[in-house]
């Protein structure tokens, strides 16, 4: 086990899925009864990421987080007396999340913002519930895969939570993972961090080669393929997403990394793909 994962496995703190009516308890790497029976087995771990995976936030959730990261930017650059027209802060969001993986990342490096204030103000929405679409049958896929699941997303707990128990799965992740709780010696450090990927596979007891990565966003494979990681590449929903051109995602489209183990259109279609990603 790495020295540096050692080190830093306090760092990493996670909030478990449970029922509404229970107050969330503070974010540790919270044990479940399904996460006890499954340590030290043979099965896998599947790491599940949220946004644009699991559901389809490019139709109406993205564009709103986008519309509310520009008034929060806005509003912070003209109060440090920075450019803050719309096609500044339009090139600064879109910079940072090229360059960090996550636009929060550069607000709290370069203009030394709270990440909770820009996690709230990001993440308002009028009627989150009404904005959800997904396609069905993703509770009986979940059933199918063997081996635990655990959601890891660079969203935050209060919405990540929110939308995972309004699809109905969140009784088949014994663990959820949010961008509050991906910290490296008590450094934010979201996907693609390999240090926090490093730190999660330390703690769960899990050999890389055992872990499955299923996600939408390629830099974030790439990451855990480097590690050792299998990788699942979600692509249906590449064609709304906001952080990519039409050229860019008919690229994408046709495109097949060497870090990308199975590159499928829908979450549903995982399980024709068992021996690959999961040796089964």
């Amino acid at each position: 086990m790495p020295k540096e994962a050692l080190a830093a496995l306090c760092s990493l703190r996670v909030a478990p899925l449970r029922d509404a009516s229970h107050a969330l308890p503070a974010p540790l790497w919270a044990r479940t009864h399904l996460a006890e029976k499954g340590e030290m087995s043979s099965q896998p771990l599947w790491l599940f990421d949220l946004d644009n995976t699991l559901h389809n936030a490019s139709h109406a959730i993205f564009p709103a987080i986008n519309a509310n990261m520009n008034l929060f930017m806005e509003r912070v650059l003209k109060e440090q007396g920075l450019p803050a027209d719309q096609d500044a802060v339009n090139a600064m969001r879109q910079r940072y999340w090229r360059l960090y993986g996550a636009t929060l990342l550069g607000m709290v490096q370069h203009h030394q913002v709270r990440p909770e204030d820009f996690l709230r103000d990001a993440h308002d929405f009028d009627d989150l519930f009404g904005m959800i679409r997904a396609e069905r049958g993703l509770l009986n896929l979940l059933e199918r895969l063997p081996g635990r699941k655990i959601l890891l997303t660079n969203a935050p707990l209060r919405y990540s939570r929110d939308v995972v128990r309004h699809l109905g799965l969140h009784r088949h992740f014994d663990k959820h993972i949010s961008i509050e709780s991906m910290r490296v010696h008590g450094k934010l450090k979201p996907k693609p961090s390999r240090q926090m990927l490093q730190q999660l596979l330390a703690r769960e007891r899990v050999p890389a080669h055992r872990c499955i990565l299923v996600e939408d966003t390629v830099v974030n494979l790439k990451s855990a393929k480097e590690l050792g990681m299998r990788t699942a590449w979600i692509t249906q929903y590449l064609a709304g997403n906001p952080h990519f051109s039409p050229a860019g995602v008919r690229r994408m489209q046709t495109m097949h990394p060497t870090y990308v183990d199975v590159k499928v259109r829908s979450v549903r279609q995982l399980a024709a793909h068992l021996r690959r990603l999961a040796g089964a």
